[in-house]
């Protein structure tokens, strides 16, 4: 099998995979990179996901790239436009050219003696073998399962007659016009799905098991919206509106983790504004306490509109099982449905599966910590791009994209092959990177799939945006833990080797 070698080979081109390799030749001129992509067009979850009224949880302002600004007033973007403007970022930076498509990573091996990663690789359009090799390895393929979401097994399955779809596969000829429909789930997909289907159908309803707090926000920005009236250019509206939004979720974050019951109050009480009177505050009132689990957001109120038109309702209750025609509940109540949305999360799934080793040796990247939430514990020249789950996961993914691009021109300047960061069994906790702050189902079931959180800096994982900023663009490259060889037998030797770590009990 021929052997393709390329500097930096990025693994997805999604959104974490184009703004690395857009930050990698901005900043290292004259470096070859290769970027490989399962589907078939850029965009990564954005090009995955076509249920009807898909859009951003997060402002486009922080949930665009820093790098290319996102020219629109809408403060939720479509998801169809996402996709566009990350393939447009993709050309512009010189990366669309770059990408291989249809190419699934099966396994990575990376060689101390050679300072290089080889990749196997599926192209899944022919089902032929493909070989890379790399002097740097970029994970950018999130950590969502793209071929198996998450379902549960309901009571009666059998029985129901109708139609059974999964957002994350959602049938291009579904028709839901003049239908009954339920979308089991009360997430950012249930909460987008119910004004999107409730025009058409014959009724829409939401089943929950519990609520989750909602916020609504404007469908435009105000400040971009004057801003654009002056018409002050792109190039300044875009840092300052980015700059402000930032600030706006860390600053709501800190205060609801702070003062929750406070916060509680706030949320509940925006949710009766805009809901009206006669709202039955059980639908919107979660037991958890504000952020425990990630906050629902709706453009101009689109939910509560439906809602008290009508065209839309909200159950809470438990399922007791399918029948026939629909779903009855442990209360009795019986929920007629055509259609059966099943909005009910996704499962994780770390390098889109990739089997990674190191010398010959499996890595469990289950045990693990993060350097500076980018480099993984004993594995050399690799990055790791998971962006926040507090905050817009574009700002994170922009962060470690720029720390890769300043990585890789240090290890150029000063002639280094290998950059492995080395850390102890005391500075692992018993936590996910994701586990310990939210309690969420898919961050619950994450915890088997991804790396732990660390006990201290630099192993720490902070979901801070100004943290991480100061880490990793102001920080010096050079730093104890992390150490720096020369390809060769004394590589493994100088990076301490990658003797599996013990798990933290």
């Amino acid at each position: 099998m021929e052997q393709q070698h390329v500097d930096v080979l990025v693994i997805g081109a999604g959104i974490s995979g184009i703004s690395a390799a857009c930050h990698v030749l901005r900043d290292n001129a004259g470096t070859s990179v290769v970027v490989l992509e399962r589907r078939a067009r850029v965009g990564g979850t954005w090009d995955l996901f076509r249920y009807p009224g898909i859009r951003s949880d997060s402002d486009m302002s922080t949930f665009g790239f820093g790098f290319r600004p996102w020219r629109s007033a809408r403060i939720l973007a479509g998801g169809e436009d996402i996709r566009q403007y990350v393939e447009d970022a993709a050309a512009d930076g010189g990366v669309l050219d770059r990408i291989r498509f249809g190419r699934r990573a099966i396994s990575a091996d990376f060689s101390h003696a050679d300072g290089r990663w080889t990749v196997e690789v599926e192209d899944e359009t022919t089902g032929g073998r493909e070989c890379y090799s790399a002097g740097y390895l970029v994970g950018a393929t999130g950590y969502y399962d793209y071929d198996e979401p998450y379902r549960p097994e309901f009571p009666g399955e059998a029985d129901y007659q109708g139609t059974l779809v999964h957002p994350q596969h959602w049938p291009e000829d579904l028709d839901h016009t003049g239908k009954h429909v339920v979308v089991i789930g009360s997430g950012a997909t249930a909460i987008t799905l119910l004004p999107a289907m409730a025009d058409a159908a014959a009724s829409v309803t939401m089943l929950q098991r519990s609520p989750t707090y909602i916020l609504a926000l404007p469908e435009v920005d105000p400040l971009t919206a004057v801003l654009k009236k002056l018409r002050v250019p792109a190039r300044l509206t875009h840092p300052i509106s980015r700059t402000r939004n930032i600030a706006l979720q860390r600053g709501s974050y800190a205060f609801c983790r702070r003062y929750p019951r406070l916060a509680r109050k706030v949320l509940l009480g925006l949710v009766r504004a805009r809901a009206g009177k006669n709202v039955d505050m059980r639908h919107f009132s979660p037991r958890y306490k504000p952020w425990d689990q990630r906050l629902c957001v709706v453009p101009g109120g689109d939910l509560f509109k439906v809602l008290k038109s009508g065209k839309a309702a909200i159950a809470t209750d438990h399922i007791d099982t399918f029948t026939a025609d629909g779903i009855r509940l442990r209360s009795g109540q019986e929920l007629k449905a055509d259609i059966v949305v099943t909005a009910t999360g996704l499962s994780v799934r770390l390098l889109g599966g990739m089997a990674l080793t190191v010398d010959g040796s499996p890595v469990d990247v289950t045990n693990r910590v993060l350097y500076k939430a980018v480099l993984l514990e004993g594995v050399p020249n690799m990055s790791l791009i998971i962006g926040y789950t507090n905050a817009s996961w574009t700002l994170k993914a922009d962060l470690a994209a720029d720390y890769t691009a300043r990585l890789l021109a240090h290890m150029r300047r000063h002639g280094h092959d290998i950059a492995t960061p080395v850390a102890s069994d005391a500075d692992r906790s018993e936590f996910s990177v994701m586990g310990e702050a939210l309690t969420s189902g898919y961050i619950a079931r994450a915890d088997k799939a991804m790396p732990r959180q660390g006990t201290r800096d630099p192993w720490r994982l902070w979901n801070n945006y100004y943290r991480d900023r100061a880490m990793l663009r102001s920080a010096p490259i050079e730093d104890a833990p992390l150490r720096f060889a020369k390809a060769g037998p004394s590589g493994a030797d100088t990076a301490a080797g990658v003797q599996e770590p013990t798990r933290a009990a």
